[in-house]
């Protein structure tokens, strides 16, 4: 794939994310809407708040008019359950402040907009000579207030400034417990949501069909089907045994290994750690994109499964290097594509056909048993994958800490512990057939066994075709006589 392509995707990628950013936070805004109560507030659940000291404070700033126009009206509801007469205010925060310098409180933060919620924190306390709060009623700076028994509700129109919201006993005694509801009303949440969740919508569209037009005009040649391509080294092709898993993974150990490179190399690929981060970012739409189209047509895109398959051979080729193997000290190339020169390689072949049924479940509910396996192996990876949709760019867990026990015995004695590689990559080699099967490249589920080696055993190799001018000499030999043209 050209370097044009390889932008056109990342551009597309990175409008997908964006995208479905804002669809869902638009939809959020929508689904909020439908949840106001009959005066038209967004009000949260009730939470109780309780506090040994004085008073609940609160900071409500609003630089401007745009924003506190839009913020709406606002509206507080507490009740104590203990049935103490309760005061909710509202005030100028310097005001607010001066008056309970050194009285000890309770700070909460809200959040702005659903689902509201409340975390508190305490506020530091003085040792001893805690002056008692005055009343509150008796202060003269509220812009808005309310006290009394029972459930107290203040609303308040938005203001620009910088605000304080009270909560607090009628009394000033300490110990608040209050059921306390919150919320707003305003009309920009309907038409914010769905202007937010169109332009998404658009986005995503177009950030999609970007990545799919420059894959379907990028000529990329066939990334499976391992007899098209040499394995790394040269010299032999392998294709697949009858029973063996068509997604393959290879690598050989560099007998020259520098014996403190190891030390630098996460820094050396990090130019390759941020591309792939992003290409990754692609691969997550595209096999959704995939999965629609299997789902109706049971073909996997050919475009977007050579895309797939080049970004996870990339990925494996930085994760040999370092992390996941430190076996080679040859720098890994930018490059999609196969490499036959290159000692780390990854192959899976196309499927002509794939199961409509099995695109619904065998990325998370067959795949299970695989993840436990995987979160063992790779740590870090997995949890890398499951929370962010991106790759695994960094190895962790089994995988990662044998890969530096080998590489501290390789900086001591000189030597690489090849049973240690190949213990790796049989765990690397796991982890990527998970991969390639969760990403519905292939339905065979894959085996639940450890194939040990830098050659994948799903390969065997061939020799290489005999040149016409030495098959006349094989065949006497194998007769027993001399060719001809051989005799002296």
């Amino acid at each position: 794939m050209r370097a044009g392509r390889i932008i056109a995707v990342i551009v597309g990628a990175l409008l997908t994310v964006a995208g479905l950013g804002a669809s869902i936070g638009g939809g959020a805004m929508v689904v909020a809407h439908s949840q106001r109560d009959a005066a038209g507030y967004y009000m949260t659940a009730t939470q109780r708040l309780q506090t040994t000291t004085a008073a609940f404070t609160t900071r409500l700033d609003l630089p401007d008019r745009w924003l506190s126009d839009r913020f709406g009206t606002l509206r507080i509801q507490a009740t104590a359950p203990d049935g103490r007469a309760m005061f909710i205010g509202i005030a100028p925060a310097d005001a607010v402040d001066a008056w309970l310098a050194g009285v000890p409180c309770e700070q909460v933060d809200p959040a702005p907009y659903g689902p509201w919620r409340m975390q508190m924190r305490n506020m530091p306390m003085m040792r001893g000579g805690y002056p008692m709060m005055t009343p509150p009623g008796g202060q003269g700076f509220w812009t808005s207030s309310v006290s009394g028994p029972g459930t107290q509700v203040l609303t308040w129109p938005a203001r620009p400034g910088n605000w304080a919201l009270v909560m607090s006993n009628v009394d000033g005694s300490s110990g608040v417990v209050a059921d306390v509801r919150a919320g707003a009303r305003t009309g920009a949440l309907l038409p914010v949501g769905l202007i937010l969740g169109g332009i998404g919508l658009l986005v995503l569209a177009g950030g999609v069909l970007l990545m799919v037009s420059a894959l379907r005009r990028s000529g990329t040649p066939p990334a499976g089907g391992a007899a098209a391509v040499p394995p790394p080294g040269g010299g032999t092709t392998a294709v697949p045994p009858p029973g063996a898993y068509p997604a393959r993974l290879d690598g050989r150990l560099d007998p020259r290994l520098s014996r403190w490179l190891w030390l630098v190399k996460w820094l050396l690929v990090l130019p390759h750690a941020v591309v792939l981060a992003v290409l990754w970012l692609a691969v997550v739409p595209l096999t959704a994109v995939a999965g629609v189209a299997i789902l109706f047509t049971g073909r996997y895109p050919r475009a977007v499964f050579d895309f797939n398959v080049g970004v996870l051979r990339w990925t494996w080729r930085v994760l040999f290097y370092g992390f996941s193997a430190f076996g080679t000290d040859r720098y890994p190339p930018f490059s999609l594509r196969p490499d036959p020169d290159y000692p780390a390689d990854f192959t899976v072949e196309y499927p002509q056909r794939l199961s409509r049924g099995l695109v619904l479940v065998k990325w998370w509910l067959l795949a299970i048993p695989h993840y436990l396996v995987v979160a063992v192996f790779a740590g870090g990876w997995a949890s890398a994958v499951d929370r962010h949709g991106a790759g695994p760019l960094f190895g962790g867990g089994l995988i990662g800490l044998l890969s530096l026990v080998a590489v501290v015995i390789l900086a001591f004695s000189g030597r690489y512990p090849v049973p240690l590689f190949d213990f790796v990559m049989g765990m690397n080699r796991w982890c990527f057939r998970v991969l390639a099967y969760a990403t519905l490249m292939r339905d065979e589920y894959p085996p639940f066994r450890l194939d040990l080696g830098g050659t994948d055993p799903g390969g065997v190799p061939v020799p290489p075709p005999v040149p016409p001018d030495d098959r006349a000499a094989l065949a006497g030999a194998a007769a027993g006589f001399p060719a001809v043209g051989t005799m002296r």
